[in-house]
Protein backbone atom coordinates (compact mmCIF):
# COMPACT_ATOMS: atom_id res chain seq x y z
CA UNK A 1 0.00 0.00 0.00
CA UNK A 2 2.75 2.47 0.94
CA UNK A 3 4.64 1.65 -2.24
CA UNK A 4 1.51 2.12 -4.34
CA UNK A 5 0.80 5.56 -2.85
CA UNK A 6 4.39 6.71 -3.50
CA UNK A 7 4.28 5.42 -7.09
CA UNK A 8 0.96 7.19 -7.64
CA UNK A 9 2.37 10.43 -6.22
CA UNK A 10 5.43 10.26 -8.48
CA UNK A 11 3.44 9.37 -11.61
CA UNK A 12 0.40 11.64 -11.21
CA UNK A 13 1.84 14.80 -9.64
CA UNK A 14 4.86 16.99 -10.25
CA UNK A 15 6.66 15.41 -7.31
CA UNK A 16 10.24 14.38 -8.12
CA UNK A 17 12.46 12.54 -5.66
CA UNK A 18 15.65 14.61 -5.79
CA UNK A 19 16.90 13.92 -2.24
CA UNK A 20 16.43 11.45 0.59
CA UNK A 21 17.17 11.74 4.31
CA UNK A 22 17.46 8.64 6.45
CA UNK A 23 17.47 8.13 10.21
CA UNK A 24 16.41 5.40 12.63
CA UNK A 25 14.12 5.59 15.63
CA UNK A 26 12.78 3.38 18.39
CA UNK A 27 9.08 2.57 18.33
CA UNK A 28 8.17 1.61 21.87
CA UNK A 29 6.31 -1.61 22.62
CA UNK A 30 3.10 -1.44 24.63
CA UNK A 31 4.77 -2.65 27.85
CA UNK A 32 5.41 -1.16 31.27
CA UNK A 33 8.93 -0.65 32.59
CA UNK A 34 10.22 -4.21 33.24
CA UNK A 35 11.82 -5.52 36.44
CA UNK A 36 12.92 -9.09 37.12
CA UNK A 37 10.59 -9.40 40.11
CA UNK A 38 7.69 -7.89 38.15
CA UNK A 39 8.27 -10.34 35.30
CA UNK A 40 8.29 -13.22 37.81
CA UNK A 41 4.94 -12.00 39.13
CA UNK A 42 3.57 -11.85 35.57
CA UNK A 43 4.84 -15.38 34.94
CA UNK A 44 3.13 -16.73 38.07
CA UNK A 45 -0.19 -15.15 37.13
CA UNK A 46 0.08 -16.24 33.48
CA UNK A 47 0.80 -19.87 34.36
CA UNK A 48 -1.96 -19.94 36.97
CA UNK A 49 -4.50 -18.65 34.46
CA UNK A 50 -3.47 -20.87 31.54
CA UNK A 51 -2.90 -23.90 33.82
CA UNK A 52 -6.42 -23.75 35.24
CA UNK A 53 -7.92 -23.44 31.77
CA UNK A 54 -5.87 -26.39 30.57
CA UNK A 55 -6.67 -28.57 33.62
CA UNK A 56 -10.39 -28.02 33.09
CA UNK A 57 -10.13 -29.72 29.67
CA UNK A 58 -8.83 -33.01 31.14
CA UNK A 59 -11.61 -35.48 31.87
CA UNK A 60 -11.60 -36.36 35.56
CA UNK A 61 -9.34 -33.38 36.34
CA UNK A 62 -5.61 -32.95 35.96
CA UNK A 63 -2.89 -32.20 38.50
CA UNK A 64 -4.01 -29.28 40.66
CA UNK A 65 -2.48 -26.04 39.40
CA UNK A 66 -1.63 -24.01 42.46
CA UNK A 67 -2.23 -20.27 42.15
CA UNK A 68 0.69 -18.39 43.72
CA UNK A 69 -0.51 -14.95 42.66
CA UNK A 70 -1.23 -13.77 46.20
CA UNK A 71 2.14 -14.98 47.48
CA UNK A 72 4.07 -13.24 44.73
CA UNK A 73 1.93 -10.13 45.21
CA UNK A 74 3.04 -9.91 48.86
CA UNK A 75 6.68 -10.19 47.78
CA UNK A 76 6.27 -7.42 45.22
CA UNK A 77 4.64 -5.09 47.74
CA UNK A 78 7.48 -5.74 50.21
CA UNK A 79 9.97 -5.08 47.42
CA UNK A 80 8.29 -1.77 46.62
CA UNK A 81 8.63 -0.69 50.26
CA UNK A 82 12.30 -1.72 50.31
CA UNK A 83 13.10 0.26 47.16
CA UNK A 84 11.74 3.47 48.68
CA UNK A 85 14.27 3.32 51.52
CA UNK A 86 17.22 3.73 49.10
CA UNK A 87 19.86 2.37 51.50
CA UNK A 88 22.55 -0.30 51.21
CA UNK A 89 20.50 -2.75 53.28
CA UNK A 90 17.50 -2.09 51.04
CA UNK A 91 19.49 -3.19 47.98
CA UNK A 92 20.29 -6.55 49.60
CA UNK A 93 16.63 -6.94 50.59
CA UNK A 94 15.50 -6.19 47.04
CA UNK A 95 17.82 -8.89 45.65
CA UNK A 96 16.56 -11.38 48.26
CA UNK A 97 12.91 -10.64 47.44
CA UNK A 98 13.65 -10.88 43.71
CA UNK A 99 15.13 -14.34 44.32
CA UNK A 100 12.02 -15.38 46.26
CA UNK A 101 9.80 -14.21 43.40
CA UNK A 102 11.95 -16.30 41.06
CA UNK A 103 11.44 -19.38 43.28
CA UNK A 104 7.66 -18.92 43.16
CA UNK A 105 7.82 -18.65 39.37
CA UNK A 106 9.98 -21.81 39.18
CA UNK A 107 7.48 -23.72 41.35
CA UNK A 108 4.65 -22.60 39.04
CA UNK A 109 6.67 -23.81 36.04
CA UNK A 110 6.97 -27.28 37.66
CA UNK A 111 3.20 -27.48 38.20
CA UNK A 112 2.45 -26.20 34.71
CA UNK A 113 4.71 -28.81 33.11
CA UNK A 114 2.74 -31.59 34.78
CA UNK A 115 -0.55 -30.12 33.58
CA UNK A 116 0.80 -29.67 30.04
CA UNK A 117 2.02 -33.27 29.92
CA UNK A 118 -1.33 -34.66 31.11
CA UNK A 119 -3.28 -32.48 28.69
CA UNK A 120 -1.12 -33.49 25.72
CA UNK A 121 -1.57 -37.18 26.65
CA UNK A 122 -5.35 -36.65 26.84
CA UNK A 123 -5.52 -34.98 23.40
CA UNK A 124 -7.28 -37.85 21.68
CA UNK A 125 -10.56 -38.06 19.79
CA UNK A 126 -13.22 -35.45 20.41
CA UNK A 127 -11.86 -32.11 21.59
CA UNK A 128 -8.26 -33.01 20.73
CA UNK A 129 -7.70 -29.80 18.77
CA UNK A 130 -8.80 -27.59 21.67
CA UNK A 131 -6.60 -29.55 24.09
CA UNK A 132 -3.55 -29.22 21.83
CA UNK A 133 -4.14 -25.50 21.40
CA UNK A 134 -4.39 -25.06 25.18
CA UNK A 135 -1.21 -27.12 25.63
CA UNK A 136 0.70 -24.94 23.16
CA UNK A 137 -0.41 -21.76 24.94
CA UNK A 138 0.66 -23.19 28.28
CA UNK A 139 4.01 -24.38 26.92
CA UNK A 140 4.71 -20.93 25.45
CA UNK A 141 4.03 -19.47 28.88
CA UNK A 142 6.33 -22.06 30.47
CA UNK A 143 9.14 -21.22 28.06
CA UNK A 144 8.92 -17.51 28.83
CA UNK A 145 8.63 -18.11 32.57
CA UNK A 146 11.78 -20.25 32.47
CA UNK A 147 13.57 -17.40 30.71
CA UNK A 148 12.54 -15.07 33.55
CA UNK A 149 13.82 -17.55 36.15
CA UNK A 150 17.11 -17.81 34.25
CA UNK A 151 17.46 -14.01 34.18
CA UNK A 152 16.87 -13.79 37.93
CA UNK A 153 19.50 -16.46 38.54
CA UNK A 154 22.01 -14.54 36.42
CA UNK A 155 21.25 -11.29 38.21
CA UNK A 156 21.71 -12.85 41.65
CA UNK A 157 25.00 -14.36 40.47
CA UNK A 158 26.18 -11.00 39.14
CA UNK A 159 26.39 -12.30 35.56
CA UNK A 160 25.58 -10.17 32.50
CA UNK A 161 22.19 -10.88 30.90
CA UNK A 162 22.15 -11.06 27.11
CA UNK A 163 19.00 -11.12 24.99
CA UNK A 164 16.92 -10.02 27.98
CA UNK A 165 13.18 -10.76 28.01
CA UNK A 166 11.32 -7.57 28.95
CA UNK A 167 7.70 -8.64 28.52
CA UNK A 168 5.79 -11.92 28.61
CA UNK A 169 3.05 -10.48 26.39
CA UNK A 170 5.53 -9.11 23.80
CA UNK A 171 8.69 -11.27 23.83
CA UNK A 172 10.05 -9.52 20.69
CA UNK A 173 10.41 -6.17 22.50
CA UNK A 174 14.07 -5.37 23.16
CA UNK A 175 15.84 -2.96 25.53
CA UNK A 176 17.45 -0.30 23.32
CA UNK A 177 19.83 2.38 24.55
CA UNK A 178 19.87 5.52 22.41
CA UNK A 179 21.59 7.90 24.80
CA UNK A 180 18.63 10.21 25.35
CA UNK A 181 18.91 12.27 28.53
CA UNK A 182 15.27 11.89 29.55
CA UNK A 183 14.88 8.26 28.46
CA UNK A 184 18.25 6.48 28.09
CA UNK A 185 16.64 3.06 27.62
CA UNK A 186 13.54 2.36 25.54
CA UNK A 187 11.76 -0.96 25.07
CA UNK A 188 10.57 -1.80 21.59
CA UNK A 189 12.06 -2.15 18.11
CA UNK A 190 14.23 -0.07 15.75
CA UNK A 191 12.79 1.20 12.45
CA UNK A 192 14.66 3.10 9.75
CA UNK A 193 12.72 6.07 8.37
CA UNK A 194 13.64 7.32 4.87
CA UNK A 195 11.90 10.39 3.46
CA UNK A 196 12.23 11.26 -0.23
CA UNK A 197 11.72 14.95 -0.99
CA UNK A 198 11.63 17.17 -4.11
CA UNK A 199 14.25 19.58 -2.69
CA UNK A 200 16.44 20.17 0.36
CA UNK A 201 15.19 23.60 1.37
CA UNK A 202 13.59 24.40 4.70
CA UNK A 203 10.11 22.92 5.03
CA UNK A 204 10.76 20.07 2.55
CA UNK A 205 8.00 17.47 2.68
CA UNK A 206 7.98 14.19 0.82
CA UNK A 207 6.96 10.56 0.99
CA UNK A 208 8.15 8.09 3.64
CA UNK A 209 9.32 4.71 2.38
CA UNK A 210 8.08 1.54 4.06
CA UNK A 211 10.27 1.56 7.22
CA UNK A 212 13.00 -1.10 7.32
CA UNK A 213 13.36 -3.13 10.51
CA UNK A 214 14.90 -6.31 11.89
CA UNK A 215 14.55 -8.13 15.23
CA UNK A 216 16.77 -6.98 18.06
CA UNK A 217 18.78 -3.75 17.97
CA UNK A 218 20.21 -3.54 14.42
CA UNK A 219 22.72 -0.87 13.42
CA UNK A 220 22.08 1.82 10.84
CA UNK A 221 24.17 0.06 8.18
CA UNK A 222 22.28 -3.21 8.79
CA UNK A 223 18.93 -1.67 7.79
CA UNK A 224 20.27 0.52 4.96
CA UNK A 225 20.34 -2.20 2.23
CA UNK A 226 16.58 -2.78 2.71
CA UNK A 227 15.95 0.96 2.31
CA UNK A 228 18.08 1.05 -0.85
CA UNK A 229 16.20 -1.97 -2.22
CA UNK A 230 12.90 -0.15 -1.63
CA UNK A 231 14.17 2.87 -3.59
CA UNK A 232 15.23 0.63 -6.47
CA UNK A 233 11.87 -1.15 -6.48
CA UNK A 234 10.15 2.22 -6.87
CA UNK A 235 12.64 3.24 -9.57
CA UNK A 236 13.90 6.21 -7.54
CA UNK A 237 17.53 7.38 -7.62
CA UNK A 238 17.79 10.61 -5.59
CA UNK A 239 20.83 12.73 -6.38
CA UNK A 240 21.54 13.66 -2.75
CA UNK A 241 21.51 11.47 0.34
CA UNK A 242 21.72 12.93 3.87
CA UNK A 243 22.30 10.61 6.83
CA UNK A 244 22.73 10.64 10.58
CA UNK A 245 26.23 10.47 12.05
CA UNK A 246 25.67 6.86 13.14
CA UNK A 247 26.28 5.58 9.59
CA UNK A 248 29.86 4.35 8.91
CA UNK A 249 31.32 5.98 5.80
CA UNK A 250 32.72 3.02 3.86
CA UNK A 251 29.85 0.57 4.51
CA UNK A 252 27.29 3.29 3.72
CA UNK A 253 28.95 4.27 0.44
CA UNK A 254 29.05 0.62 -0.59
CA UNK A 255 25.37 0.08 0.28
CA UNK A 256 24.36 3.16 -1.74
CA UNK A 257 26.26 2.14 -4.90
CA UNK A 258 23.12 0.74 -6.62
CA UNK A 259 21.44 4.18 -6.61
CA UNK A 260 24.73 6.07 -7.27
CA UNK A 261 23.89 9.42 -5.62
CA UNK A 262 25.78 12.50 -6.80
CA UNK A 263 26.33 13.65 -3.23
CA UNK A 264 26.48 11.73 0.08
CA UNK A 265 26.39 13.66 3.35
CA UNK A 266 26.85 12.01 6.77
CA UNK A 267 26.55 14.37 9.73
CA UNK A 268 29.84 15.09 11.44
CA UNK A 269 32.04 13.28 8.90
CA UNK A 270 34.10 15.52 6.61
CA UNK A 271 35.06 12.64 4.31
CA UNK A 272 31.57 12.77 2.78
CA UNK A 273 30.14 15.30 0.30
CA UNK A 274 33.64 15.52 -1.19
CA UNK A 275 34.28 18.60 -3.25
CA UNK A 276 31.11 20.34 -2.07
CA UNK A 277 31.23 23.95 -0.97
CA UNK A 278 30.64 25.00 2.62
CA UNK A 279 27.27 26.39 1.59
CA UNK A 280 26.25 23.02 0.15
CA UNK A 281 27.43 21.15 3.25
CA UNK A 282 25.49 23.54 5.48
CA UNK A 283 22.41 23.08 3.32
CA UNK A 284 22.62 19.29 3.57
CA UNK A 285 23.31 19.46 7.30
CA UNK A 286 20.15 21.51 7.81
CA UNK A 287 18.22 19.14 5.54
CA UNK A 288 19.49 16.12 7.49
CA UNK A 289 18.39 17.67 10.78
CA UNK A 290 14.88 17.81 9.35
CA UNK A 291 14.77 13.99 9.53
CA UNK A 292 14.53 14.26 13.32
CA UNK A 293 11.66 16.70 12.99
CA UNK A 294 9.88 14.37 10.58
CA UNK A 295 10.27 11.46 12.99
CA UNK A 296 8.84 13.61 15.79
CA UNK A 297 5.95 14.52 13.47
CA UNK A 298 5.27 10.85 12.75
CA UNK A 299 5.37 9.97 16.44
CA UNK A 300 3.16 12.85 17.50
CA UNK A 301 0.48 12.70 14.78
CA UNK A 302 0.72 9.25 13.17
CA UNK A 303 1.12 6.83 16.09
CA UNK A 304 4.79 5.91 15.76
CA UNK A 305 5.56 6.71 19.39
CA UNK A 306 4.18 3.39 20.64
CA UNK A 307 2.99 0.28 18.82
CA UNK A 308 -0.31 -1.09 20.09
CA UNK A 309 0.21 -4.40 18.27
CA UNK A 310 2.26 -7.18 19.84
CA UNK A 311 5.42 -8.81 18.51
CA UNK A 312 7.84 -7.88 15.75
CA UNK A 313 5.23 -8.49 13.05
CA UNK A 314 2.70 -6.35 14.92
CA UNK A 315 5.15 -3.47 15.32
CA UNK A 316 6.05 -3.63 11.63
CA UNK A 317 2.36 -3.53 10.69
CA UNK A 318 1.67 -0.64 13.05
CA UNK A 319 4.58 1.45 11.74
CA UNK A 320 3.65 0.60 8.15
CA UNK A 321 0.10 1.88 8.66
CA UNK A 322 1.48 5.07 10.21
CA UNK A 323 3.73 5.66 7.20
CA UNK A 324 0.78 4.98 4.87
CA UNK A 325 -1.41 7.53 6.65
CA UNK A 326 1.33 10.14 6.39
CA UNK A 327 1.87 9.39 2.69
CA UNK A 328 -1.85 9.73 1.96
CA UNK A 329 -1.80 13.20 3.53
CA UNK A 330 1.31 14.07 1.52
CA UNK A 331 -0.28 12.84 -1.72
CA UNK A 332 -3.33 15.01 -1.02
CA UNK A 333 -1.00 17.98 -0.46
CA UNK A 334 0.69 17.58 -3.86
CA UNK A 335 -2.54 16.68 -5.68
CA UNK A 336 -4.26 19.87 -4.43
CA UNK A 337 -1.21 21.97 -5.29
CA UNK A 338 -1.14 20.64 -8.84
CA UNK A 339 -4.91 20.98 -9.39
Amino acid sequence: MTRAVIAKGVNETRFRARAVRIDSTVVEADVRYPTDAGLAGDAVRLLAREGKRAAALVTGGATAMRDRSRAVGRKLRALGCAVKRRTGDAKDEVLALTGECGKLAAASVTDARKVAGELRAAARGRGARAKLAATERLERGIERAEKVCEQIGQRLAGEPIRDRLVSLADPDARPIRKGKAGKPTEFGSVHQIAEITPHTRKGARGFVLAPATEPGNPGEQTLLPATVAELLTLGLTPAEVALDGGFPVCATAQALEPIAPDRLFIAGKRSTAAGASKRTRDRLASYRTGAEGRISHLKRDYGLKRSRLKGAAGAKTWVGWGALAYNLDTYAHYAVRDA
